[in-house]
């Protein structure tokens, strides 16, 4: 196998943030109907651990309630998430789908490696067509240790890839390329941070500067 690129969804190729606010909104209003939550959904403490695995999302969001309620919360959140995604009212990144054409007609390998949950991933892919240009796409739930590098040596190892990059908004997408001697492409997004950002090898502002890079990094296809 030829060269790969290894996408991170939420942040990197999904605009999250549109319905984001609105799904953790109509989850924390749903847990005040439950009397298991007082006062503001907590987004902007969200926004600061984007990107991190759902347990953590929610051990962080609600770090004095039960597992129990933190699963209502998690799956209340997931549907909601997963009806606007089937409504329409998401939407990729600018010049996703150009680039992901660009890449496999010049025979890039691409897979996608994300925190969310397979079903969520599912409903993403099914919507937009990714499967168009996308081989696989995996989940933090197929793996015990919950870690993005593992994650993404899962896929080296079943698709035997030595050479590509991977493309995400977090440090633990930039992590994950570099622990497995990958290149980090880091993308200047919504969730974004700078200081995360700052130990990536290359950072991009939108989607379509991939096809100017990309031979500069030495990542040219075989």
């Amino acid at each position: 196998m030829g060269s790969t690129m290894i996408f991170d969804m939420d942040g990197t190729l999904f605009q999250t943030n549109i319905i984001l606010e609105a799904s953790l909104d109509e989850t924390f209003t749903y847990l005040k109907s439950l009397n298991y939550w007082e006062g503001s959904t907590p987004i902007e403490k969200y926004r600061e651990i984007m990107g991190v695995p759902i347990e953590v999302v929610w051990e962080t969001l609600l770090p004095n309630h039960s597992n129990e309620v933190r699963t209502i919360a998690n799956e209340h959140f997931h549907a909601d998430l997963i009806t606007k995604i089937n409504e329409g009212k998401g939407a990729l990144y600018p010049n996703a789908v150009e680039i992901l054409s660009y890449l496999k007609d010049n025979n890039y390998s691409i897979f996608i490696a994300s925190n969310g949950v397979t079903e969520y991933l599912n409903a993403i892919v099914k919507y937009y067509n990714l499967d168009e240009w996308v081989i696989e796409v995996f989940s933090i739930q197929q793996i015990q240790s919950q870690n993005k590098a593992d994650l993404v040596q899962t896929i080296l190892k079943k698709y035997n890839i030595v050479n590509g990059a991977v493309i995400g908004d977090r440090l633990t997408d930039i992590k994950a390329a570099k622990s497995n001697g990958l290149t980090a492409i880091g993308c200047n997004f919504d969730f974004a941070q700078e200081a995360e950002l700052a130990q990536s090898d290359v950072v991009i502002d939108d989607l379509g500067e991939l096809k100017a890079i990309i031979p500069a990094l030495s990542i040219k296809n075989s």
